[in-house]
């Protein structure tokens, strides 16, 4: 005899309220050993192997690849021996928590307290419709469940006043709206026919970037200023270090030395605004991230306490994350908690831009190509390799002079890259 366990979508942390199929692990009929991943998920922050805490034989899946899953729908069915461990997994203690054991999702770490925070309980209850609260935001994550009826009968959830906690708009909101009788039309001209094309969603990491790009241009009263740069000197430093044998240094690892430098001298632009409480805070430390374009789109891999680590350290660090990014194996946590942002926009082939600031930090520094240009040096027109800098700020923590400051102090270092690695 056995007994059949329900395994459902865990809770996947960082605001999360749902996930969608991206491959499923296992068939039915198969045996399954407890912790053994089922199922590959994309969330809006990474993509995510959920393991499952029972053994036995799957005996049911529920979802099709490429479906939208809510936390707490099933996943798959498992028959459990009856009369042996069952397999299900016990809620992780904090001591084993600190001991790096515990079920745990694949890409959330096993160790260390902001591993101890991404750990979950995984529930063998039976489904639920699931809401939750964004972790920030003046608006409220809405259970995937509520968002598909609304769109299956053309409710618009901008027009209903939710009656769940805090104002959150539920299924019965909806059922509500659905069976009210409805507005009698007045007469308007035919509607416009919806233009014809092929129709993207925007999920996963694209609806994710979609999402925080629009609240940083709705939120952020940015302003841009930017300069242009002789990198010739920056270039042959980066020459010579990586001529002395060691580890090899990447231009990027120099720009971002040269930025935890400026943000020292700066340090109003390392911060947050708190509207509500009316406050600006800055912040002690460097979490340095860098825009990365990769298959599934752009993200923001982050180098934690960027201020403590050598240009040859950083060079490492920056490389782990980009080849993480690239193999789509960078766990939320590396996408997330960024206090500056490095946007070298210049490997794309183009001069300038005006960066967007990753919302909800205060500054982005964009780089251009280096490009052979006319120069003049030292009193000559000469042939100079020439970087065009670009940096947005939110005007709330600065004005022009403070954002001036530091680009200056940033075109000056790639200028004479000698002057800084003497203060290191």
């Amino acid at each position: 005899m056995a007994v059949v366990r329900e395994f459902t979508l865990p809770d996947l942390g960082e605001g999360l309220t749902g996930a969608e199929i991206v491959r499923w692990l296992v068939q039915v009929g198969e045996v399954v050993a407890v912790d053994q991943p089922v199922v590959e998920v994309e969330t809006a922050k990474a993509m995510v192997d959920v393991p499952c805490p029972y053994g036995g034989v799957v005996t049911a899946r529920y979802g099709e690849e490429g479906a939208e899953v809510p936390v707490g729908a099933a996943l798959i069915t498992v028959a459990v021996p009856e009369g042996s461990d069952d397999g299900s997994a016990p809620p992780v203690s904090e001591s084993a928590a600190d001991g790096g054991s515990g079920n745990v999702l694949v890409g959330y770490g096993t160790s260390g307290p902001a591993a101890r925070r991404r750990r979950v309980r995984l529930s063998a209850g039976p489904p639920r419709e699931t809401v939750a609260v964004a972790p920030a935001g003046p608006l409220p994550v809405i259970s995937p469940l509520v968002r598909r009826l609304a769109r299956e009968h053309d409710v618009d959830l901008r027009q209903l006043k939710g009656s769940g906690p805090e104002g959150l708009i539920l299924r019965a909101d909806v059922e509500r709206a659905v069976a009210a009788p409805a507005p009698t039309p007045a007469p308007a001209p035919a509607p416009a026919v919806a233009p014809e094309g092929e129709r993207v969603p925007l999920r996963g990491v694209r609806g994710a970037v979609a999402d925080k790009l629009a609240r940083s241009r709705r939120e952020i009263p940015d302003a841009t200023c930017w300069v242009d740069a002789d990198a010739t000197e920056l270039l042959a430093a980066r020459a010579a270090m990586n001529a002395a044998g060691g580890p090899k240094v990447s231009v990027l690892a120099l720009l971002a030395r040269i930025c935890t430098a400026a943000l020292a001298r700066f340090p109003e632009l390392n911060a947050t605004v708190d509207m509500e409480g009316r406050e600006i805070i800055r912040l002690p430390e460097v979490h340095l991230g860098f825009a990365a374009q990769t298959d599934r789109g752009l993200v923001v891999p982050v180098v934690r306490d960027a201020q403590t680590r050598t240009i040859e350290g950083l060079s490492e660090e920056i490389a782990r994350l980009t080849e993480a990014a690239r193999t789509g194996t960078l766990a939320p946590a590396q996408l997330t908690g960024g206090t500056f942002t490095l946007n070298n926009y210049g490997v794309f082939g183009v001069d300038g831009s005006t960066p967007i600031i990753n919302h909800p930090e205060a500054a982005m520094l964009g780089v251009g190509r280096i490009a052979p240009k006319p120069w003049v040096h030292q009193g000559e027109l000469a042939v100079r390799q020439v970087v065009q800098l670009s940096f947005t700020f939110d005007h709330r923590v600065c004005d022009g002079g403070t954002a001036g400051g530091f680009l200056r102090y940033v075109a000056d270092c790639v200028e004479q890259p000698l002057v800084l690695l003497r203060r290191l």
